[in-house]
């Protein structure tokens, strides 16, 4: 396992951070299976747990908190807020309010007196950076939040929460963590040279496209038992991953491509997914999310994983730099493109 600074702060994480969304209904509902993941994970040289409120309504909180109980020390421990947390409109999103009770909430179900590394898990749209950033440094001065990142942001947005930082005085974030894989290559074009030109540190979520980059999925077949796009699975169909459309021929005929390219490095597809990730120079740390202790043996092979110059050149040919496989979809349905906000007011679409 590699361990790198995590951006200008003198904390070191390792390569692959251990990303938590399938403990708990929405994913492993046994918690004691959880928790022997977990634990093989830090046993494997992992000191990094990603996490957040909404994953299984704070169900997967729980279960980390407990299997690190006695391991704390050696866990840099990561979650997030933003997602719906309740019924009343104001349990979410980037505002004073919602933050302040949010962390108290995962504070407990963590059952720590601190967050390593909290983060807006969205950008909220409607809310004042300064608003949201002042919150998040009364958090880091009262002791209970350590450092401040955000997630899934715009290159723009993570360029105006450093000067909103800046103006105000405020925290500033030291991580972002955006999707990125083979599949998932736009963020090449402006957030990845964004967090570098700020010395952020990455930490890309998705690296195995929901599973696709695992080859698990087969053309002309039904979706496997338990997968994420299992009919009669727990997972919502989509909501992660990158098409609902498991015929799309893009999609595979890549796969046949990239399976060849593996075979003659020697690597499985999961490897070579998960190395290629890793081999960008912004990337921190590689989010792997396992489900079963084989998921999690299979992304350890990949954790002292490097590819060559050829590899990677072959895998360009694939998925040009800079651009998506078709369905990906990095879930910020931008305002300013709504009808409402393209239209002049008054007018009425054509």
């Amino acid at each position: 396992m590699d361990y790198r600074r995590l951006g200008t702060t003198g904390v070191e994480v390792s390569s692959q951070c251990l990303g938590a969304m399938m403990f708990g209904t929405f994913g492993n509902p046994d918690h004691d299976d959880c928790s022997r993941i977990i634990n093989r994970a830090l046993d494997a040289g992992i000191n990094f747990i990603d996490t957040a409120d909404v994953y299984s309504r704070g169900e997967s909180e729980r279960i980390v908190g407990q299997a690190v109980k006695s391991r704390r020390d050696e866990v840099l421990l990561a979650t997030k807020c933003f997602y719906p947390m309740g019924e009343d409109r104001n349990m979410r999103g980037g505002s004073r309010r919602w933050i302040v009770r949010a962390v108290e909430d995962s504070l407990r179900r963590l059952g720590t007196d601190h967050i390593d590394l909290y983060q807006v898990h969205k950008p909220d749209w409607d809310t004042d950076l300064e608003e949201t950033l002042g919150a998040l440094t009364d958090l880091v001065r009262q002791g209970k939040v350590l450092y401040l990142g955000s997630s899934s942001f715009p290159a723009e947005w993570i360029v105006e929460a450093q000067w909103a930082a800046s103006r105000s005085g405020s925290g500033r974030f030291v991580c972002e963590q955006p999707q990125y894989s083979v599949f998932a290559r736009s963020v090449e074009q402006s957030v990845l040279p964004a967090c570098q030109r700020h010395r952020m540190a990455v930490i890309s979520w998705s690296p195995l496209a929901g599973g696709w980059l695992t080859g698990k999925y087969r053309r002309g077949e039904q979706p496997s038992a338990g997968s994420r796009f299992d009919p009669g699975g727990r997972f919502m169909q989509g909501s992660v991953s990158h098409a609902d459309d498991l015929a799309s021929p893009a999609r595979f005929d890549a796969l046949d491509t990239l399976r060849e390219i593996a075979g003659q490095a020697g690597l499985s597809l999961t490897e070579l997914a998960l190395a290629f990730v890793g081999s960008h120079p912004a990337i921190t740390s590689t989010i792997i999310g396992p489900r079963t202790m084989q998921h999690l043996e299979d992304a350890l092979s990949a954790a002292d994983v490097h590819l060559g110059t050829d590899v990677l050149d072959a895998v360009d040919k694939v998925v040009p730099p800079g651009s998506d496989m078709p369905g990906v979809d990095h879930f910020l349905p931008y305002p300013a493109l709504q009808p409402e906000s393209r239209r002049r007011p008054g007018s009425r679409p054509s």
